[in-house]
């Protein structure tokens, strides 16, 4: 069994620091780097890129709305084509970034509201898969199960990685629970940690409501942002291998 240890970092902004990402990039196998949008800005970009590259670390766009203060997690209501622009723009930063450091961006995901967004409606979706393809098809798309964004995906022919986000709960169709219901968001480290062994033993997780649900996933994900972070990707990284798994980067499971 092989699979990508992911995380969300590079979200501190100026002299402001989020998370420890020198420490998880000790851990990881993928990273999600914020674009300016939501969270980082040149200097940490170029950093970020910099450290995962000496790791071997796949690098990848972590993309959201232009919403600093919200940290990308207020709803901006605009057009489709519109936020066209701002995904490619941030994959252009941050592939750009990239490649004066003289290495490759891997892939891409979506932050925060915008990506709930685009998960739960196809007219959405589509545009912004749509011009991720024109921007670099080879890119893979890290997606949540049972998403818009997936299938918008196999319709313009990009590669997926399904991700389970590991302190997240999930309801019965296997889609994200809304961070605005209780329960959502899984905050007790051994409950998360459990949860991830569960899904390496038997291949599924239990749902907010207590049925199981199948998931075969790629990667799994941790927030870097949030308390704990380092400890639990290091607990998680050796479950993966307690089950006699390995950790690798995200491009080397997607053909």
């Amino acid at each position: 069994m092989k699979i990508d240890l992911n995380a969300d970092i590079g979200e501190g902004f100026g002299f402001y620091k989020m998370g420890d990402d020198e420490a998880l990039m000790e851990i990881i196998s993928s990273a999600n780097i914020a674009c300016g949008f939501h969270a980082g800005d040149p200097v940490i970009m170029d950093r970020t890129i910099r450290l995962a590259a000496q790791r071997k670390i796949d690098i990848g766009a972590h993309v959201g709305f232009p919403d600093m203060l919200g940290f990308g997690r207020r709803v901006i209501q605009a057009d489709p084509a519109e936020l066209s622009k701002y995904v490619v723009y941030q994959l252009g930063a941050l592939s750009g970034l990239a490649r004066a450091a003289g290495c490759k961006m891997t892939h891409m995901s979506f932050h925060g509201a915008l990506g709930n967004m685009a998960a739960a409606d196809d007219a959405l979706a589509d545009p912004l898969v749509k011009a991720i393809s024109e921007f670099d098809p080879e890119l893979i798309i890290s997606v949540s199960t049972n998403t818009a964004i997936e299938r918008a995906a196999n319709r313009h022919g990009m590669r997926c990685a399904t991700a389970f986000l590991a302190d997240r709960a999930y309801d019965d169709q296997g889609a994200l629970v809304s961070r605005k219901l209780k329960g959502a968001v899984i905050e007790d480290k051994a409950e998360v940690l459990q949860r991830v062994i569960q899904l390496l033993s038997e291949g599924c997780i239990t749902s907010i409501t207590g049925n199981k649900l199948e998931m075969k996933v790629k990667q799994i994900l941790v927030h870097g942002d949030t308390s704990g972070a380092v400890a639990l990707a290091r607990s998680i990284r050796d479950a993966i291998h307690n089950a006699g798994g390995s950790v690798v980067p995200v491009a080397q499971l997607v053909g």
